[in-house]
């Protein structure tokens, strides 16, 4: 069961990408050769339209392939040169390549706000909301009380009260402003928070600061874009930590830990109805396809950000980068994020036997 879920919500987001740059490719009258999903062998395949349609054994990550995408001609099977066609990927004009190479990150912001329309259209949404506040704690001290609904952090703007909780697990211990609004008006303050002996963390002094409700239809929109906010937020503050060295590998997974990470989601859930299952697979869907996204657009060589940096030079240069030199640029990539796959899946696989 666990294992058709993951396949499942992979293969969706995949798909999401892969299918954002086949759209805009052909949008752009570019050859797509090949549309796959999975990696390894092939296990089935058809033609139509001059693409090939395949689906291969192992179900993480997939590609577009186009005619001519890294720039030099290829051969046939007796060594004679083929010419690139008009619609090969290095004939089109820088933005329509530009526009090609993005839509797959963007499509993946996309397929999340559809899940978040999904999920908050049948569900609920929560509020940053004062419920109370602890005595002899910064809030109190400061005059906030219950019902202040807090519209900023420590400069930051505030929609979701789960970004309260991103807020001060990133910036433990340091004193953060607040802004909030009671009866039409805006207050604000500072708020220095106080180590707490039984929790042995630092509290600014809220107890409580979620309210749920129930979005009109319009307002649905309005919180899942908001949705959407929080996870690239937290996608991008994760990364930040990652660089600072904050974040140890242990807060990093690969497919591997990911298919844990849904057999715990599905585990938790089940008991509640298989809807509320469902809402909260969909919710781990949306966050992947927002880190997807975000992770793709990060400018390494081999990702889409890495050939959109080549891109933006030629917009810079006039002229493009010659192709050989590009393309060992985004080997020596590849062959360096196969080898981070490999290190993840191993610390996954040390995680989960422990």
């Amino acid at each position: 069961m666990t294992i058709v879920i993951f396949i499942l919500i992979i293969c969706v987001i995949v798909i999401s990408h892969e299918l954002g740059h086949f759209l805009l490719a052909k949008a752009n009258c570019i050859t797509v050769k090949e549309f796959f999903v999975g990696m390894g062998p092939t296990l089935c395949s058809f033609r139509k339209g001059g693409t090939k349609y395949s689906l291969k054994l192992f179900p993480v990550g997939g590609a577009c392939v186009f005619e001519g995408e890294d720039g030099r001609e290829e051969e046939d099977e007796d060594g004679e040169t083929i010419p690139l066609s008009p619609g090969a990927f290095s004939n089109a004009s820088v933005w329509a390549r530009i526009s090609t190479v993005l839509a797959g990150p963007v499509f993946n912001f996309i397929l999340a706000y559809v899940l978040a329309l999904i999920i908050i259209g049948t569900t609920y949404t929560d509020r940053p909301v004062v419920q109370d506040v602890l005595p002899g704690f910064a809030a109190a001290q400061a005059g906030m009380r219950k019902g202040d609904v807090i519209t900023r952090l420590g400069g930051e703007k505030v929609y979701l009260s789960r970004e309260i909780n991103l807020i001060t697990m990133l910036r433990q211990g340091e004193t953060l402003s607040v802004e909030y609004m009671r009866d039409g008006k805006t207050m604000e303050a500072v708020l220095t928070p106080k180590l707490d002996e039984e929790s042995g963390r630092y509290l600014l002094g809220f107890q409580g600061y979620a309210e749920y409700f129930k979005c009109s239809p319009l307002q649905v929109f309005q919180y899942s874009f908001y949705e959407v906010r929080y996870g690239l937020k937290a996608t991008v503050k994760s990364l930040q930590m990652l660089i600072q060295g904050k974040a140890g590998k242990d807060e990093v997974s690969g497919p591997i830990g990911i298919a844990v990470l849904v057999d715990d989601v599905a585990q938790q859930t089940r008991p509640y109805g298989i809807w509320v299952m469902v809402v909260n697979l969909m919710n781990l869907a949306m966050l992947l396809s927002v880190n997807l996204g975000v992770l793709n657009l990060l400018p390494l060589p081999a990702l889409d950000g890495g050939r959109l940096v080549f891109l933006l030079l030629e917009v810079v240069r006039g002229k493009p980068i010659p192709p050989e030199k590009e393309g060992m640029v985004h080997l020596a990539g590849f062959a360096v994020l196969c080898g981070l796959m490999v290190l993840i899946m191993y610390n996954d696989i040390v995680k989960l036997i422990h």
